[in-house]
């Protein structure tokens, strides 16, 4: 518990220098968004099951590599949802069992 207690203060000392202030109605919009997709990106599963704790962070980096480069390209902030909406739709497909026996179906056709 001192350990969760720990970085939940260190979380939150780092979102209010973010914001610049403490906000309990939008300090943590979004993130949870973030976090879902950088385990995602990461390789685990929307439909649960195991993760790898280095790819989720990996996974995070890339994100915010997303968030950065939108903001420093010129585009308003609302792009970021946008592209991380794409994203899930594209994992959602990739990660979908139709989309996998196509693949499989693909790679059986090609080596015969």
């Amino acid at each position: 518990y001192v350990l969760s207690g720990l970085c939940a203060a260190i979380a939150g000392i780092i979102v209010a220098a973010d914001i610049r202030g403490a906000d309990a109605n939008n300090a943590g919009l979004w993130l949870e968004l973030d976090a879902i997709l950088a385990v995602v990106i990461g390789g685990g599963s929307l439909m649960g099951g195991r993760f790898n704790l280095l790819l989720s962070v990996v996974g995070a980096l890339i994100i915010q590599g997303m968030n950065t480069g939108i903001l420093l390209s010129g585009f308003p902030p609302e792009m970021n949802q946008v592209v991380k909406a794409v994203v899930v739709l594209c994992v959602l497909i990739v990660q979908s069992q139709r989309f996998i026996s196509l693949i499989k179906g693909v790679r059986s056709r090609d080596k015969t």
